[in-house]
């Protein structure tokens, strides 16, 4: 099998030069003759083979193009300008097509005004006029094509920058009703929205800022670029919190197999000169996370990239992953195109500042909980900021009581009983015994300090009140349940690896613990049983195969108040430490049991 990053250090400027080139060798022999067409797999996705086979040619591009500004080296660049020619000329038969409205064309688009914007030498002084004249056309139509009214409108602004720097035909006026109504979605502290809507995720850093910070480097906008510059700098700050020490990124949201593309964001600080924290630290996050993800097996036989997270897996995906999708990861090497002497490239690593054990962050309806070691972020989530489309698994994406960088969380694999739904961090309610149904999404979300508050209703007659709480290296999970039927309850903690070296499912808990750590919770209510549930293979972003520590129960109509601590820890020794001192519920639960 071929590991591109496999003996790679991860540490200087010259490993991610190389690291880039070696990313993108196993795409060379992919090409389609004329150069346009990457294809790299036989998965569909929800937008034609074209598009996708686009995406395989446009996507590396987030990487070469800042490889080939700094001075890097890369054979590939006449097949990409072959393909340049090929893919914009509507008599060729490698045509990419004419995009619609909101299709995914538009989005592929960005890539290419960035390069264009980056390295015109290698992407449009190679091309006859008429190669020239086709590529402005086609990228001329996302200035009369609708775009999703969220980070999309970005790449309009992307393809003007482009077209505007190779002296082509540009719109102004269009890039700057964009600009305006993507500043609209500014909530604050840093903080955008990803369009009209309550999400906030990985879209914030990887695309809002991503795209900010470049426009900021490149335009002559100085006010915009100084917005930009300070929101990241504001932003930077709660970022740095969904961060481990050995640089695992919380796993939230949608958009997961874009992988290292999670860390992007400090990159992109560096490229628009944004000292949001030392440049030591802020390089520290970024290279410690691309050599997390080096230790992953997330590659196919080839050296391409998989589809999936942790290791290959179409699970978790979403419509709209095609085989080329993942390759957005390589907006992570933006600052590749800054010269060695940059204080980025200068910095020695540092490590994470540090910061309290408990951090509410209050702009992502999420409260923090780290350990002294840093081993670990959870991230307690009040089930309000999610993508209101509903994309793929949306419910175990936002909606889960607490998200782990190192437990990562699971999807259901469809079927049914407890280890089809995977129901790791919620508390699963069912009927019939069979089918379960969990929290979609919180109707209605509070916070007092660091204690977080939901009301969520899975099904009709049903109603649950949750507060989450904050007990480092433990938490604690209260619910009301309201309900007018029987029902069956199954509360699971984090989902742990198998290969155990201990276990056990008994009345009030349940734990598993082996050489990735130990999980397991405890029941403070007295009515639960302990359950360990072998979930189906492949559902948990990390580990293929888990087990499920979990507290089941049978409810009677009415009202039941139901509570639990929580402990995980991927040091076993540490998990087993902390396990036998469990830590009280409040005050105002005591006689609600």
């Amino acid at each position: 099998m071929t590991d591109p990053l496999a003996g790679n250090p991860l540490r200087t400027r010259a490993d991610l030069q190389e690291a880039v080139r070696a990313l993108c060798a196993p795409l060379a022999a992919r090409f389609s003759p004329g150069g346009a067409r990457v294809r790299l797999g036989g998965t569909g996705a929800v937008f034609d083979d074209a598009a996708a086979e686009l995406e395989g040619f446009a996507r590396p591009l987030w990487g070469l193009a800042p490889l080939a500004a700094g001075g890097g080296d890369f054979d590939g660049w006449p097949v990409y300008a072959r393909g340049l020619a090929s893919g914009t000329d509507p008599a060729d038969p490698e045509f990419w097509g004419d995009p619609v409205e909101r299709n995914q064309r538009l989005v592929e688009m960005a890539a290419l005004g960035f390069a264009l914007a980056l390295v015109p030498e290698q992407v449009w002084d190679p091309l006859p006029p008429a190669a020239r004249d086709n590529l402005v056309r086609w990228l001329s139509t996302i200035n009369e094509r609708e775009t999703a009214d969220n980070n999309w409108l970005f790449f309009r602004v992307l393809v003007n920058l482009g077209l505007a720097r190779v002296g082509a035909e540009h719109d102004p006026a269009a890039t700057e009703a964009a600009l305006d109504r993507l500043e609209s979605f500014y909530v604050g502290d840093g903080w955008y929205t990803d369009g009209p809507t309550t999400q906030r995720d990985y879209y914030i850093p990887f695309a809002m800022h991503f795209y900010g910070l470049i426009y900021a480097r490149l335009a002559d906008d100085p006010a915009r670029a100084a917005r930009f510059r300070e929101r990241a700098a504001l932003f930077a700050g709660d970022f740095a919190r969904w961060f481990a020490a050995d640089g695992a990124a919380l796993p939230y949201g949608r958009s997961l197999t874009y992988r290292f593309a999670q860390g992007a964001f400090w990159g992109a600080l560096a490229f628009a000169d944004v000292e949001a924290l030392p440049w030591g630290v802020i390089k520290g996050l970024a290279l410690r996370h691309l050599r997390w993800w080096r230790d992953r097996p997330i590659f196919q036989p080839d050296g391409t990239l998989s589809i999936g997270y942790g290791y290959p897996d179409l699970i978790m995906a979403e419509g709209y992953n095609s085989p080329g999708s993942p390759y957005w990861a390589l907006k992570f090497f933006l600052p590749l195109a800054l010269p060695e002497e940059h204080p980025f490239w200068q910095a020695e690593e540092a490590p994470l500042p540090e910061s309290p054990q408990v951090t509410a962050l209050p702009r992502a309806g999420m409260v923090i909980v780290g350990d002294a070691g840093g081993r670990q972020v959870t991230a307690l989530a009040d089930g309000g900021q999610w993508a209101d489309w509903q994309p793929r698994h949306a419910a175990e994406k936002y909606a889960k009581f607490a998200y782990s960088t190192a437990f990562g969380f699971s999807v259901p694999a469809g079927g049914r009983g407890l280890a089809q739904a995977a129901a790791d961090s919620m508390l699963a309610l069912s009927d019939d015994g069979v089918h379960y149904r969990v929290r979609e999404r919180s109707v209605e979300t509070s916070a007092d300090g660091d204690v977080l508050r939901s009301v969520w209703r899975p099904m009709p007659g049903v109603e649950v009140e949750t507060w989450l709480l904050p007990r480092a290296p433990w938490h604690v999970r209260i619910h009301r349940l309201r309900c007018d039927r029987p029902l069956h309850s199954a509360e699971g903690g984090f989902a742990a690896g198998r290969g155990l070296t201990g276990s056990a499912q008994e009345a009030g808990a349940a734990w598993a613990v082996g050489p990735a750590g130990g999980s397991g919770l405890l029941d403070l209510s007295g009515a639960r049983d302990g359950l360990l549930v072998l979930t189906e293979p492949n559902t948990n972003l990390i580990a293929p195969r888990t087990v499920l520590p979990t507290l089941v129960a049978r409810h009677e109509p009415g009202e039941h108040w139901l509570a639990c601590a929580v402990l995980a820890d991927p040091d076993p020794s540490a998990w087993q430490a902390a396990w036998p001192a469990p830590p009280e519920p409040p005050e105002w639960y005591a006689g609600r049991r």
